[in-house]
């Protein structure tokens, strides 16, 4: 299993590979639709004007998102009265739905991985090519155990979009993920779509 650290290099994203099992450390940040679509909106595509402190965030995540993670994820978080956030579950979420913005928050913030689980499609293994970037795959039904590799919770934006939605920005160590996008245009899950296709249309031809 290979280890990586936040920020991540681009050499050392070039050097992974379809079907390469990491250990992450270091900083990422959970983000879901309406953090992406805000993000998009407000940042990238300016269809709607900054609110708040929005532009305060924008140069936040700027900083922190530069070379690190988004992790597609909506936690279950403790500690929101005293704000001593603690996570105790932390399971990846259907990346498919970010499809439509993935590719443009990778290359704005110079995102160098996204985790989450069931892959995307051809727009962001495009744009894991251009930034580059790859596309980590994390353990479904294991929210528990991945949450018990969060070290500790730095803070939080967005948290009008609410607890699942809102962009946490978390240290974790060892947080196991494997390569199934990388960054030379291989797609697990492409693969997979196709053998499945192939499969699909044998069975229909077949005369009942």
């Amino acid at each position: 299993m290979k280890q990586l650290t936040t920020p991540i290099s681009d050499e050392a994203i070039r050097d992974l590979k379809v079907g390469d099992s990491v250990a992450l450390s270091g900083i990422m940040v959970t983000g879901r639709d309406a953090a992406h679509k805000w993000m998009i909106e407000t940042f990238i595509k300016k269809t709607r004007a900054p609110q708040d402190d929005d532009l305060q965030i924008h140069e936040e995540l700027k900083k922190l998102l530069n070379g690190s993670v988004i992790y597609h994820c909506g936690p279950v978080v403790a500690g929101l009265d005293t704000k001593e956030y603690k996570f105790i579950a932390a399971g990846p979420t259907t990346s498919i739905r970010e499809e439509p913005y993935q590719a443009d928050v990778m290359k704005h913030f110079n995102v160098k991985g996204v985790i989450g689980k069931g892959g995307m499609g051809p727009k962001t293994l495009k744009g894991c090519q251009e930034t580059p970037a790859v596309y980590f795959h994390a353990i479904g039904g294991a929210a528990s155990f991945l949450a018990q590799t969060v070290q500790k919770v730095h803070g939080v934006f967005k948290m009008d979009f609410g607890v699942p939605e809102a962009m946490w920005v978390i240290e974790v160590k060892d947080f196991p993920v494997v390569v199934t996008m990388d960054s030379h245009g291989g797609s697990q899950h492409a693969v997979i779509d196709e053998a499945s296709k192939k499969v699909l249309d044998g069975l229909l031809e077949k005369p009942y």
